[in-house]
């Protein structure tokens, strides 16, 4: 079928300087000389994107601190596997991070570097022959830690924490999980029964392991509960754990009357899954609060992102 020719010459255009832009120079990143401090290349960074928004987590968590209101960050496994242990312990210690919240995973993990120094097996060799996740000393020690912390009263993190203490591991310094018992820094540990090794071990009991895990829960609860009006939720690396616990615990905290409302989230990851961006930074703050996506590998922009907090922290 024949088209109706269209009149071309009848488009119309307008001044550029009309047009509301989203770049401008005056965002530009600026070239650096050799030999610089690391606050003059972090502020010589484009005004941009990811950039900014790093910028504008960095400004919320040092408003939270400024003013005592939480930072809650909570940690996926991976994490721990990247060698950022010593980076969050520093960022404990300095009064930055107020509670940390992690998977079974991220805790496996603490615990094994807390002993031996290492972690991480090759599950696509040890998948073959059953041995996957069935070190003895893991499973043993940290269902035990479960055993005895319930028995006092304690949730995961503590228990985990207090056992590594306790059992004067070689390297109890690079745990976050003993850092934080040691200054005072509440610890969580947030369980799916059957995603981690040690539920695979005899020594694994399910009816402990929910006890503890819930106890936990109630504490985080409770330190959502106290985000609202500057504080600062952080996500780094929970696909799913975390940022459904997240959810769960502030819809329970505003059923109990608290105004968890005007708080900041941050998703730190390698891309953006469906869960944290729902979770955490979107679904969270409806008509009040921000929440921002910062997309790279952590043992880059975690380093990053805590040395610019470090650099403009003044408390």
């Amino acid at each position: 079928m024949d088209k109706k020719k269209l009149d071309f010459s009848k488009i119309r255009t307008y001044p550029i300087r009309e047009r509301e832009n989203k770049v401008r120079k005056e965002d530009f990143a600026t070239p650096l000389d050799k030999g610089c401090s690391f606050i003059d290349f972090f502020d010589s960074l484009p005004n941009v994107l990811d950039a900014n928004n790093l910028r504008s987590v960095v400004t919320a968590v040092l408003n939270a601190r400024k003013y005592n209101k939480p930072v809650i960050v909570a940690l996926g496994g991976h994490v721990i596997k990247c060698g950022l242990n010593p980076i969050l312990i520093n960022l404990m210690s300095r009064g930055i991070i107020t509670h940390l919240a992690m998977n079974g995973s991220a805790a496996i993990h603490d615990f094994e570097i807390a002993m031996i120094g290492q972690t991480s097996e090759d599950v696509s060799v040890s998948i073959q022959d059953g041995t996957f996740g069935m070190a003895e000393e893991t499973g043993k020690l940290m269902n035990e830690s479960l055993r005895q912390g319930v028995k006092q009263g304690l949730g995961a993190g503590q228990s985990f924490g207090e056992r590594i203490i306790k059992g004067d591991f070689q390297y109890n310094d690079l745990s976050v999980l003993s850092k934080a018992i040691e200054m005072g820094i509440s610890s969580t540990v947030h369980i799916a029964i059957g995603t981690d090794i040690i539920h695979q071990h005899p020594s694994a009991d399910g009816a402990v392991t929910g006890e503890a895990t819930y106890k936990d829960f109630q504490m985080f609860t409770s330190a959502v509960s106290e985000l609202g009006g500057g504080g600062v939720y952080i996500n780094i690396g929970s696909a799913v754990i975390m940022p459904e616990v997240f959810l769960k615990a502030l819809s329970i905290a505003r059923n109990l009357g608290y105004p968890v409302k005007n708080f900041v989230t941050a998703n730190f990851d390698m891309s953006l899954p469906y869960r944290s961006r729902e979770n955490v930074v979107k679904r969270p703050h409806g008509e009040e609060g921000q929440g921002f996506s910062i997309i790279g590998k952590h043992e880059i922009m975690i380093p990053l992102f805590a040395q610019a907090l470090l650099e403009k922290y003044e408390l």
